[in-house]
């Protein structure tokens, strides 16, 4: 059964007309460089340019856990993970060659290990309609993500998105989360009339904690033990840009729909295969920005776990911002989660709102937020406080960006 879902997925992705989504102005995914003059080399005759970025943001936060997870014989204390932070410290470039080879390669110094490489890969276009892309880059699979990082509503993406599920098994690797994130593969997009848009293609699975060649080939389906993805998108008002607020854009009218799909076949050390689908939404309107987006994602264990049990996740959120003055934009999101598996009751309700403040003659944009997670409908007090654990009942987070 699960052999024959991996093909007619594949099969749906490898039968559609061959549209793209390709961001023109912010395809380096970290800072848009639309209507920057910035510092740049090329020829004469535009048949090469080179253009080096860079992105730094620093933030302060604060971070107040309930007692349940705690251990207060250890003077754990309920205000934890606080402080001062550098999420991002990206120095990258990004340029073409021909106008038919596009590449992109960011260092990020805050990370470490093999996330240090957040991004390289080169995309070579073949028409407007078809453009092949290999190496590092961000997988096509939601909004909240694809989003460029200098470009967000908030300081920190929906927590649905990055939370880890809960389930009763140990496993031989971390649990994961429903966002599949950055990762190195190959991939297949171009564009069509400024309206469709695709990208479907194959991946490790791994995630960007490693930069190496690790899968082998799956003991129940038979086929490479890699990630299977495909996004689709429509937008009918021309192509939407990836932005959740810029004081450039106050504007424009665009819509994007888009639904997308995946398999990780025998993630998470050989013990899982991974099932993950997704619809968004999003609309930006002048000085208003609305967005929402839901994703589901299906565990079920390899026959070598000898584990009959599968799991099922969802989350979804929506949220709003809005420019009150040329330089000054509110925000409000509401983020929900099925943590703890469908099978159980209960779910987390995860509130947030907050502001950004642009100044655009410099490239500074300062952003806060306030989020606050309660839970609801749990059967009994235990999967209550089990359902939160890990994550801040409150949390504020004020962050200031430079780029260039």
């Amino acid at each position: 059964m699960k052999r024959l879902l991996f093909l007619a997925l594949t099969s749906l992705f490898l039968s559609l007309p061959l549209f793209a989504q390709q961001e023109e102005d912010t395809e380096n995914g970290v800072v848009s460089l639309a209507g920057r003059e910035g510092y740049a080399i090329q020829t004469k005759s535009g048949d090469f340019v080179f253009k080096p970025y860079m992105m730094v943001q620093t933030a302060g936060h604060y971070n107040w856990y309930d007692d349940e997870g705690l251990d207060k014989a250890y003077n754990q204390d309920n205000i934890m993970n606080s402080g001062f932070s550098i999420p991002y410290a990206i120095i990258g470039f990004t340029g073409k060659a021909f106008d038919k080879v596009s590449f992109n390669l960011s260092i990020n110094a805050s990370a470490s290990g093999a996330r240090i490489l957040q991004q390289a890969w080169f995309d070579v276009r073949l028409n407007r309609a078809m453009a092949l892309r290999t190496g590092k880059f961000k997988t096509p699979f939601q909004n909240g993500f694809l989003t460029t990082l200098g470009n967000t509503l908030m300081p920190c993406v929906p927590s649905s998105m990055t939370t880890t599920v809960i389930m009763p098994y140990v496993l031989n690797a971390v649990t994961p989360s429903i966002m599949t994130g950055w990762d190195i593969g190959v991939e297949l997009h171009g564009l069509l009339g400024d309206k469709f848009g695709y990208e479907v293609g194959l991946w490790n699975g791994t995630g960007s904690s490693t930069n190496a060649a690790t899968k082998t080939v799956s003991d129940d389906w038979h086929i490479p033990s890699l990630l299977y993805a495909g996004r689709l998108s429509y937008m009918p008002l021309g192509l939407m840009p990836s932005t959740q607020g810029d004081p450039n854009r106050l504007n424009d009218n665009k819509i994007l729909l888009a639904a997308s799909g995946s398999i990780n076949v025998e993630s998470e050390s050989e013990s899982t295969n991974d099932t993950r689908a997704g619809l968004e939404a999003a609309w930006l309107y002048r000085r208003l920005y609305l967005s929402a987006e839901a994703y589901y994602m299906h565990i079920g264990f390899t026959d070598r776990q000898k584990i009959d049990d599968t799991f099922d996740y969802w989350g979804a959120y929506a949220q709003c911002g809005y420019f009150l003055t040329d330089r000054f934009q509110a925000a409000l999101r509401y983020d929900f989660m099925d943590r703890n598996g469908m099978d159980a009751d209960g779910f987390l309700n995860m509130p947030a709102v907050g502001f950004n403040c642009f100044f655009s003659s410099c490239n500074l944009k300062l952003q806060a937020m306030y989020q606050y997670i309660g839970r609801t409908g749990h059967k009994t007090q235990l999967d209550r406080d089990n359902d939160d654990l890990g994550l801040a009942t409150h949390s504020a987070t004020i962050q200031l960006q430079y780029s260039f």
